[in-house]
């Protein structure tokens, strides 16, 4: 009875044993049927500093990433101002990230809505407001022919200024500078800041979005049929910034917001348009001949349902409970390999119908690391080696874009701490890609993941006591090399490790398995 109890409590706590050899043991294990948070990955927070009340759950029900807009005046605004004005800034605006372990998106940006659109000046009374027009010292005022059409937020030019440029701000003769010292102390300022996701590449345009000017004739303007010179857009200003970033930053993957722009370069998109049927052309077809470029580069972006056909939704959960629009925004996660989407700040996550929906989203948003199968030896004699294998799937729509350290460890059996552990050395998660050429039929890929095997022998490095242990597998954060990489397994202990199984030391302890 007894032998059968413990078989029990292994099955619960660990998944199925498929093999149980004379020396080895291999597990199979259930998958976590439920969406979960995860880092760099799924729904993306953003609250407007001084005006928005942030959440006071924690952990935010999916979100590990919060957006934030940088002023440029706010990070520099003297052209001497040092990288440490940046840093000092950044940790006044995400103070506390850490603490809830949630990683930033930063965009730096200069207008939030042009005057001529409808756009109002700072609150004085709000140090952080985003709102206005954040130009440094030294750059010229804006002066420009645009006029506001009455009750609209649409811009016009008379016909007696149809060649007018804007005089200053972006058409300053002193911007193209200004821009490239700038990005090189934000790449020295956030390149290696573990707070950052990824880098939203901003600057130009309102909200920091590339256009109101644009960066290319590329695309019709927003106010204009054709495009004018030196006022709908800036010549030479996406060369200057894609080579900027390029240099700047190494580490951190940059995303733009256009998939038509910078095809010399290999960054990220941020489209903060999806499923909105007006940007099908200029934004979903145009990110879909990027090709692989999701492979090594995070698409995000928002959906935004305050304007075109999503104007008739008066909320994020309006958006998500509709079964059509829903669907559209799951195939467009699942072709665009969809990292991550924001414009859920002031959704009702307590609610619910909508929490169906959005697990639906998030689940499939991102990586998603399924272990089907783990092989250990059911002893360790001295400082002999440790071989084990297990094999894992990526069910998601995108890869896990940094190279993040699994750590293979002994837990001890009561309380779960690490007694040892150890960073595997040959394993690179990045490369655990999803599957291709989604069905919206099958509701599948055509292309189904790989399963991707990992085997190693691990050197035991430490003098470990004679006993009964927990092997565990885990994922850790490299900023502090801490557990935080969930995978979507059943077998799991709060706190981020995933239990594979026992071992033994010396004494073996097969009687666990039997």
């Amino acid at each position: 009875m007894k032998s059968i109890i413990r078989n029990i409590s292994f099955l619960l706590l660990f998944g199925s044993i498929t093999a149980c050899g004379e020396k080895n043991v291999t597990v199979s294990y259930q998958e976590y049927p439920n969406a979960f948070r995860n880092p760099m990955k799924g729904f993306r927070e953003f609250f407007a500093p001084g005006i928005d009340r942030v959440r006071e759950e924690y952990p935010y029900p999916y979100g590990s990433m919060t957006k934030e807009y940088m002023q440029w005046n706010m990070i520099e605004d003297d052209p001497n101002d040092g990288v440490d004005k940046i840093i000092a800034y950044s940790n006044h605006r995400w103070k506390g990230v850490e603490d809830i372990n949630v990683k930033v998106i930063p965009r730096v940006f200069l207008v939030w809505l042009e005057p001529w659109h409808g756009g109002k000046p700072k609150n004085p009374n709000n140090p952080d407001d985003l709102v206005g027009w954040h130009w440094p010292k030294g750059i010229t005022q804006e002066k420009s022919p645009y006029k506001q059409r009455p009750n609209s937020v649409a811009a016009y030019v008379e016909e007696k200024d149809k060649n007018t440029p804007i005089i200053g701000g972006y058409f300053d003769p002193s911007f193209p500078e200004r821009v490239e010292k700038l990005v090189e102390k934000l790449g020295q300022a956030w390149d290696n800041d573990p707070r950052v996701a990824y880098v939203e590449m901003g600057i130009i345009g309102e909200w920091g979005e590339h256009h109101d000017p644009d960066l290319s004739t590329y695309w019709a303007p927003h106010d204009e049929p054709d495009h004018v010179v030196n006022r709908t857009w800036i010549p030479g200003m996406e060369k200057i910034l894609g080579d900027a970033f390029a240099k700047a930053f190494k580490n951190k993957k940059v995303m733009v917001r256009y998939a038509y722009e910078f095809k010399d370069y290999e960054f990220g998109i941020y489209w903060d348009s999806w499923s909105q049927p007006q940007e099908v052309v200029r934004g979903y077809e145009e990110m879909k001949k990027l090709g692989d470029r999701w492979k090594t580069q995070p698409i995000g972006g928002e959906i935004t349902w305050n304007w075109g056909d999503l104007a008739r939704f008066k909320s994020f959960e309006e958006v998500v409970a509709d079964k059509d629009t829903r669907e559209y925004v799951m195939e467009q996660i699942r072709n665009l390999h969809c990292n991550h989407l924001g414009g859920i700040t002031w959704a009702d996550f307590n609610d619910p119908k909508f929490q169906k929906n959005a697990e639906i989203l998030q689940k499939a948003m991102g990586y998603r690391f399924v272990i089907n199968e783990f092989t250990y030896p059911k002893e360790i004699k001295g400082q002999e080696s440790l071989s084990i294998s297990f094999s894992v799937v990526n069910t998601g729509s995108s890869p896990f874009y940094y190279n993040w350290p699994v750590e293979i460890a002994l837990l001890d059996p009561v309380n779960h701490q690490k007694v040892w552990g150890k960073v595997l050395e040959d394993v690179n998660i990045s490369e655990w890609m999803p599957g291709d050429n989604w069905s919206v039929n099958e509701n599948k890929y055509q292309t189904a993941p790989e399963i991707y095997h990992v085997q190693e022998n691990i050197p035991i490095d430490a003098s470990i006591a004679k006993g009964k242990y927990i092997l565990a597998l885990t994922v850790l954060d490299p900023a502090g090399m801490q557990p935080s990489l969930r995978f979507a397994n059943e077998n799991y202990f709060e706190g981020g490790y995933h239990p594979m199984g026992y071992i033994g030391t010396v004494a073996n302890i097969r009687g666990l398995f039997l």
